[in-house]
């Protein structure tokens, strides 16, 4: 028999599994640890990585991208600036972009088509007179 102020624990039962064995800090440990794996490795979201380049020569106010379910936007461009942003699709549809010009134009551009869970990046350049380029480099997350 084993005294009562010994430091070793008592053996389970033959019945009684290996993590049962160990004691509570090993076991807390071991749980951490596999809570851990499970929430890095299960919990990816898609996401896109945007970036808006504006190359129309002037400066440009109130940007704003709309995507399905959602927008994002930036006050002023300036000339040669670059913005970048990250979203995530939920839902499909067009991507389109507005702004407003030194001469208080306002182009509407439409752009590539999102799906859910899309994936990747879209390099989108604003060039003179109210046209872009879009470049998307994107992968549907299963």
């Amino acid at each position: 028999m084993i005294p009562a102020n010994s430091s070793k624990t008592l053996p389970c039962p033959i019945h009684a599994p290996c993590f049962w064995r160990m004691d509570a800090k090993r076991r807390l440990l071991i749980f951490m640890l596999t809570v851990s794996t499970l929430i890095l490795t299960a919990c990816r979201s898609a996401h896109v990585e945007i970036t808006v380049q504006n190359q129309t020569g002037a400066p440009i106010q109130l940007l704003e991208v709309d995507y399905p379910s959602a927008s994002f936007g930036k006050e002023a461009l300036a000339p040669g600036a670059i913005f970048h942003y990250r979203i995530q699709v939920q839902g499909s549809g067009p991507l389109t972009l507005t702004y407003t010009t030194p001469a208080s134009s306002q182009p509407h551009i439409t752009g590539p088509q999102l799906v859910d869970r899309q994936q990747g990046s879209l390099e989108i350049f604003l060039l003179p007179q109210g046209k872009a380029e879009f470049h998307p480099h994107f992968a549907t997350q299963r």
